[in-house]
């Protein structure tokens, strides 16, 4: 029976480390869902769930390359902060000033601003760390202490709010989601998207000589892909807004106010914004030179330089990806809370490292997957989360996340020793 089992997972071509991922997440919902008198896996809470865990995840798909090239990045929760409190007072004071209060592009200069940003302040730590041979670990602890402070002087400590209401889209909520209608076209394209990519790559290794996968295979991969998106889809879709809200998102759907009248959420924007990311990390780390030049690096330094890869230019790549993704995230956290006062990314760099670690990304480099880490964050948050909903401390909790991260790391450490990995 146990042979048979491990000859289908193998004929799926399924990673057994991800199944023990997903394992573990079902065990954590069931578990929440019991103790929690069903409170749990509601759309209500796996709405939430997936908003909270957009920012962390998003960021966590760029630490995977940085912890893969051997590198650490402890300054992106402090980035986060900089950024977010940076692009919140240009919104607050200074584009209402240049272009005037309410115009319709001071959300649009303040996306760009923090991507920009955030890839510059990254570019700058991988040139001390590529170049000027400063050890990772030095110059992220640095950009932690230097951004946690520079956050402090933009605004003198003082909480800046309200953002731009477009802008506050991006953080989710009852305003900020695709809608019934909307969702369901995303689900849709999102689910075309799996199959078309599942068959090319079919395609591309018949056309190589690999070994493929059976049909009957491939056909149950689709069938998954699909039937998660499409059910992920249907659960956002069955969350009502709540009476209160329910007159304004009429008035912004275009949906005429009449008794009886229920709307529903739908898939949040930060969820959006999280498999776009998602999406073309996978494509980076799989499909293009920079991606292979990434593992080859983290495989062998010293093979990756005599084999002509510019090694200091691609930790600059590196960092300046991580600082653009940690830009996003703080878009993302930002526009949720609808404003940012000085508390904002504390300890986020513990929460990413951990995602991408529990993900399946090894310290030692050379490996590390964009949809583990994803995974992994989610895990994370479903272990906060779980815990919040049955009234355990806050310290208690930190003490349960961190020897969780010590526990992923000894599984991966054990299952490389007998993989030979």
């Amino acid at each position: 029976m146990q042979s048979s089992t491990k000859k289908f997972f193998n004929s799926l071509g399924i990673d057994t480390r991800l199944l023990g991922m997903i394992g573990a997440l079902v065990v954590l919902w069931i578990m929440f869902d019991l103790v929690t008198g069903g409170r749990f896996l509601t759309p209500r809470n796996l709405f939430n769930l997936s908003v909270q865990t957009a920012s962390v995840a998003v960021m966590a798909t760029g630490m995977v390359f940085v912890i893969v090239t051997r590198h650490i990045d402890l300054s992106v929760g402090s980035m986060l902060g900089f950024i977010g409190m940076t692009v919140a007072a240009l919104q607050v004071k200074w584009l209402p000033e240049m272009v005037g209060l309410g115009h319709w592009s001071i959300w649009i200069i303040a996306v760009f601003a923090a991507i920009a940003m955030g890839a510059a302040l990254g570019a700058m730590q991988g040139w001390i760390i590529g170049y000027l041979t400063v050890p990772a670990f030095i110059v992220t602890l640095g950009g932690l202490l230097v951004y946690r402070g520079a956050m402090w002087w933009v605004t003198q400590g003082q909480t800046v709010a309200p953002l731009d209401p477009t802008f506050k889209l991006l953080g989710g909520g009852a305003d900020g989601t695709l809608g019934e209608t909307l969702s369901w076209a995303f689900g849709i394209f999102a689910s075309a998207a799996a199959v078309v990519l599942i068959l090319m790559s079919r395609r591309r290794k018949a056309n190589h000589g690999f070994v493929v996968k059976p049909v009957w295979a491939e056909g149950i991969l689709v069938a998954l892909a699909v039937g998660l998106v499409m059910g992920y889809v249907w659960i956002m879709n069955s969350y009502p807004i709540a009476k209160g809200a329910l007159p304004r998102i009429a008035e912004a759907r275009g949906v005429e106010m009449v008794d009886g009248l229920t709307l529903y959420h739908g898939v949040a924007i930060p969820v959006v914004i999280l498999l776009v990311v998602t999406v073309g990390m996978t494509i980076i780390s799989t499909r293009t030179r920079f991606g292979r030049y990434v593992y080859a690096t983290g495989g062998n330094p010293e093979a990756a330089e005599l084999s002509g890869i510019n090694t200091r230019l691609l930790t600059v790549k590196v960092f300046a990806l991580m600082g653009a993704l940690t830009g996003i995230s703080a878009i993302i956290a930002s526009a949720r809370l609808g404003s940012v006062d000085v508390g904002l990314g504390t300890l986020d760099e513990l929460r990413v490292i951990a995602a991408a670690v529990i993900g399946g990304t090894a310290l030692a480099g050379g490996f590390g997957t964009i949809y583990g880490a994803v995974i992994g964050a989610l895990i994370m948050q479903s272990l906060q989360s779980g815990m919040a909903s049955v009234g355990v401390d806050a310290p208690l909790q930190s003490i349960v996340v961190g020897l969780v991260l010590v526990f992923a790391v000894w599984v991966d450490i054990v299952y490389r020793r007998k993989t030979g990995a």
